[in-house]
């Protein structure tokens, strides 16, 4: 039996202006970068997804991504080496080619195709320690909102919120969803489903963000079950959705937690109840949690359970969730306590969580028996 330890984690290093992060990584670096770091390599996944990792939007300049795995994660005695490392194409700052929301000339950051500043703002990247199968990859980022039977589209009291015209241009994904094979030892392989849905903020009475994030959760509760994604199309235009028996480990920053906050919390919970996904990991006793989320004071009352937060607002939003046919080991969300956190990566002085320390979000990770 080999053990994997599958990660996630939204490192929160979006920065206001394109190659901002990859400067900041080339020069005398940042508080944030070490924590981040330095979070990594204690928790030492063999696989991790980095979600918020700012690029150049189709991922054809990784230096600053193969610069952090150089300079900061494999660094010194701890370090970890990732000799797989890629970045993901994203919608995120991708000019429309027409306003989404009608008149006048399409302008960034409300006319992309996913919310961004800058081509590339927000996208993630993959690190792993066993070669990632690019070839075999199939990305859903091109995949028209419209084309899912029974789409969830935004209406306000007028009717139709997006024009047929927008609607003609606009993917379901704000980002990106990528199924990227890996190959484990032994020959056996492992299919990451790698996203980050918008988050249900920022939006009028027609709800178009909390639509969407909605529909992006079904995307993959859809592909991995067989039958219901027959209708996917993937952007080489191969149909279908995950084959029937694949090993497969849902992760992300989802923008979705199934008790509390923004959206509509059915498409969460329906993917966290399916049955194509490990029980224990998903809602039962390896769901993952941490000792810190429970010295957490919210800013507002929250229903969910503390220990399973991954969030400093005090919500679950991120998550990996291996398939039914991967057995779980072991599982965690690396937040310590305050007192435990001497190095300051999480708390500030006051005991308060600390955005600029390193991120809003956790780390979660989960070992499977391979």
């Amino acid at each position: 039996m080999t053990k994997i330890r599958v990660a996630s984690f939204n490192v929160a290093l979006d920065r206001r202006h394109p190659g901002q992060l990859a400067n900041e990584i080339a020069g005398p670096g940042s508080r944030q970068l070490r924590h981040l770091a330095a979070i990594i390599r204690q928790i030492r996944p063999d696989i991790l997804l980095l979600n918020e990792f700012d690029h150049d939007g189709e991922g054809n300049e990784p230096g600053h991504l193969h610069r952090f795995c150089r300079d900061y994660l494999a660094a010194g005695a701890d370090g970890i080496d990732y000799p797989h490392a890629c970045l993901v194409p994203t919608n995120t700052g991708l000019l429309a080619p027409l306003s989404l929301h009608g008149g006048g000339e399409p302008a960034l950051p409300g006319d992309g195709l996913g919310f961004g500043a800058f081509h590339g703002q927000y996208g993630f990247a993959l690190l792993s320690r066993y070669p990632l199968c690019q070839e075999q990859a199939r990305s859903f980022r091109r995949f028209l909102w419209r084309d899912m039977p029974g789409a969830r589209l935004p209406r306000d009291a007028s009717g139709p919120y997006y024009a047929p015209a927008a609607l003609a241009v606009l993917p379901l994904s704000s980002k990106n969803h990528l199924d990227m094979p890996v190959e484990l030892p032994g020959g056996r392989r492992l299919h990451l489903l790698a996203s980050h849905p918008v988050p249900p903020i920022d939006e009028g009475p027609e709800r178009r963000n909390s639509c969407r994030n909605h529909d992006e959760l079904r995307l993959w509760h859809d592909y991995i079950c067989p039958g219901r994604g027959d209708y996917l199309v993937d952007d080489a235009g191969g149909r279908g959705g995950l084959a029937n028996g694949a090993d497969f480990v849902i992760l992300g920053d989802l923008n979705a937690d199934p008790r509390d906050g923004s959206g509509f919390r059915e498409a969460i919970r329906h993917l966290l109840a399916s049955p194509a996904l490990n029980r224990e990991v998903a809602l039962g006793r390896l769901r993952p949690g941490s000792e810190g989320a429970l010295a957490l004071r919210p800013p507002v009352k929250r229903r969910g359970p503390p220990r399973y937060w991954t969030h400093s607002q005090g919500l679950r939003l991120d998550y990996v969730l291996p398939g039914a046919g991967l057995k779980a080991l072991a599982s965690g969300v690396c937040w310590l306590a305050p007192e435990q956190d001497p190095q300051g990566w999480f708390w500030d002085r006051r005991g308060r969580p600390d955005r600029t320390a390193s991120s809003d979000h956790r780390l979660v990770w989960v070992d499977i028996a391979v």
